[in-house]
């Protein structure tokens, strides 16, 4: 079996271990587009979207997710890329400043947050944060650092948004651009490899 199949089978029965990898959790509006924007990676074995952050147990896209981040849990080697490193990547693939929602997609659900499973993400991710404030002194950024909370992977027939951007190339590469995400990157970070 595929070294990423075995990894993704693993992290879905046993959810809390990090006996192969850690994990990280991030919200920056369209999953699809974090997923693809980690899973270029080294060190990343794996990317699952899904929904964090709120109360209702089993959300669903295109049922209820009210009050819930999609998300995307990142499964790394941290002996190749460190929690600092995606940290880094998570902020220039985001508009921190938007408090309605990542570029075209507005609403709770596309808000952008950290969400930190301990004292150690927790530092890492505050210092990153303010990085970016120092970065940007007329400008306020709106990111929050979370507790980490339930992962819901998104599954049964609504699993065709895990690997999106692979299944559907030409659908997701239009999505991308007329939702002005590269753009709006390229205009607050500069432009990047």
């Amino acid at each position: 079996m595929h070294h990423k199949v075995l990894v993704f089978l693993f992290v879905m029965l046993f959810p809390f271990s990090s006996a192969l990898a850690d994990e990280a959790v991030f919200a920056g509006g369209c999953f699809w587009c974090m997923e693809a924007d980690f899973e270029k990676l080294d060190g990343v074995s794996e990317v699952i979207s899904g929904f964090t952050g709120g109360e209702i147990k089993n959300p669903t896209y295109k049922g209820n997710h009210e009050g819930h981040y999609e998300a995307v849990r990142v499964i790394y080697d941290p002996e190749v890329v460190s929690y600092r490193d995606l940290l880094d990547h998570y902020w220039v693939n985001i508009d921190p400043f938007d408090d309605k929602g990542q570029f075209c997609d507005k609403g709770h659900s596309y808000l952008s947050a950290i969400f930190v499973a301990n004292d150690k993400q927790r530092r890492l991710a505050e210092a990153s944060r303010q990085k970016v404030v120092e970065q940007f002194p007329d400008k306020k950024v709106v990111t929050p650092i979370l507790e980490a909370d339930t992962f819901w992977p998104i599954k049964g027939n609504e699993s065709y948004h895990q690997d999106y951007y692979k299944k559907s190339p030409l659908r997701y590469r239009f999505y991308r651009l007329s939702c002005g995400r590269d753009s709006r990157l390229e205009e607050i970070w500069g432009k990047r490899d």
